[in-house]
């Protein structure tokens, strides 16, 4: 994508890749001396974390106004969804019909005990998750729900999707949640990869989805030819790209999903403002550690 930005433009990108925490504790330190312009990471608890250390600075855009829904956007314009990925609910069809399947909170019961394959909580991904939980159903709830996931694991918690996802095609347990996308990279791979997707909470609040996105950084020499950037990244050129090449929901309203999403079925996306995730992440993080979910 960013290849594509500079043949069009002739602007050439410098592109330093880690982890976000790393990447945030650099910013910390470099301050207004960063030689770095923008931060293009994933999940809004990680954009909403940086926005809170005053890594990134508020712009104003009617190009991402128009582009992005205000859902996926911070209030205060420190940044914007690019993306969207949905985290729903794996299974085994050799084990387990779709018609047995329905919600997160639907996991917990006890006919999945020694059935679930889980990532670790660890993760920002389950963090998020569970965040919306506490968003819809409060703590009390989504604490239940969450030792009800803990009681029914089939072995211990997985590092990443990708190898949950195999566990779940190795036999190894019959369900799980993951990202879409991790499964449409898998799919690529293995066009017979044994195992389904199953949109959840349907009858009720919609399928999690939470966003990749891009801030621009609060010490940038070049503030607005980074806005540009992050402008066209929110176009249906580069929108388009997100579906074909990363098997992500383009965030812009009418862009066309490449042919394995579309394959996918349309679902019922989950409406809560995706700022949500940051604000009540670390509550998160405090009731998956009580639950006893690692």
């Amino acid at each position: 994508m960013l290849d594509r930005y500079t043949e069009q433009t002739g602007v050439k990108i410098e592109l330093v890749t880690d982890s976000t925490g790393p990447l945030m504790a650099r910013l910390q330190a470099e301050g207004q001396n960063t030689p770095a312009d923008m931060l293009l990471t994933v999940d809004a608890g990680n954009l909403w974390q940086a926005a809170q250390q005053g890594l990134l600075q508020p712009v104003s855009s009617t190009v991402l106004e128009e582009n992005v829904p205000a859902k996926y956007r911070d209030p205060k314009g420190q940044w914007t969804g690019l993306s969207l990925r949905a985290r729903t609910i794996f299974y085994d069809p050799s084990k387990v019909s779709a018609d047995q399947l329905s919600t997160y909170a639907d996991l917990a019961d006890p006919k999945w005990k020694g059935k679930l394959c889980l990532r670790t909580s660890k993760k920002v991904y389950n963090q998020s998750l569970v965040a919306s939980m506490m968003e819809h159903l409060g703590e009390e709830k989504t604490e239940e729900i969450v030792r009800g996931w803990v009681a029914n694991l089939a072995t211990d918690v997985f590092s990443d999707d990708t190898s949950m996802l195999e566990a779940i095609a190795a036999g190894q347990c019959e369900v799980g949640i993951a990202n879409s996308y991790y499964y449409g990279r898998l799919l690529d791979e293995k066009p017979n990869f044994p195992v389904k997707i199953f949109w959840a909470n349907q009858g009720t609040t919609g399928t999690h989805v939470n966003i990749s996105g891009a801030g621009v950084v609060a010490g940038s020499d070049n503030p607005d030819g980074t806005l540009k950037l992050i402008e066209w990244l929110s176009s249906d050129e580069a929108q388009g790209l997100y579906a074909s090449s990363d098997k992500e929901f383009p965030v812009k309203v009418g862009v066309d999903e490449s042919e394995m999403l579309r394959s996918w079925g349309e679902f019922k996306k989950d409406d809560i403002n995706v700022q949500k995730f940051g604000e009540l992440q670390t509550q998160a993080i405090q009731l998956m550690d009580k639950a006893g979910y690692k």
